[in-house]
C-alpha cells in the first residue's frame, strides 16, 4: 500500500481576505476551480515551488452555516519560516495578531480571517530570544 499527500481544506468565509492571508505567508495561487453549478469555488496555495503542499480554501457561494465556529476540527497548518522574528513582524505590520509570539525563537501561531490556527516554526536552530518577543503574551488561543 502507498499513500501520498494531497493537500489540506479549510472551509472560508470570505475567500479574498483569506487569500490575501495566505499571501501574507508567501503563498501563492496554484489552481483554481470555480463551479457554478455547485456554486463553489477551490483556490489552491502554496509556498513557492512547493506545488505539492497545498492548502485548499474552499468557499461557498451562498455562505456555509455548518462551519464550526472555531474551525479547529482539524488542528493546524504549519510552515518552515527562514526567520522567524521578520515574517512575524512582517505579519503585525499587516495588521495580523500574533496569537503565540516566537518568545522561545522557534515558534509562533497565528490564526486566518477563517480561525484557522497557522503555525510557524523557525527553519534550522532556534533563534536566541531576543526583545520585544520575549515579553509578548499569549493573545487569545491557537
Amino acid at each position: 500500500m502507498t499513500i501520498k499527500y494531497l493537500h489540506t481544506m479549510v472551509r472560508v468565509l470570505d475567500l479574498e481576505a483569506s487569500m490575501a492571508f495566505y499571501r501574507l505567508l508567501g503563498l501563492e495561487q496554484t489552481r483554481r476551480y470555480d463551479n457554478d453549478q455547485g456554486r463553489f469555488s477551490l483556490v489552491f496555495m502554496a509556498p513557492p515551488g512547493q506545488p505539492e503542499c497545498p492548502v485548499e480554501l474552499t468557499w461557498n457561494w451562498d455562505g456555509d452555516d455548518g462551519l464550526p465556529s472555531d474551525s479547529r476540527h482539524f488542528g493546524h497548518l504549519a510552515y518552515e519560516v527562514d526567520d522567524i522574528y521578520a515574517t512575524c513582524q512582517h505579519l503585525i505590520d499587516n495588521g495580523v495578531t500574533l496569537n503565540r509570539p516566537p518568545r522561545d525563537g522557534r515558534m509562533a501561531f497565528v490564526r486566518s480571517p477563517d480561525n484557522v490556527s497557522i503555525e510557524l516554526l523557525q527553519k534550522g536552530e532556534a533563534k536566541t530570544p531576543v526583545e520585544p518577543w520575549t515579553s509578548l503574551p499569549n493573545i487569545g488561543h491557537w
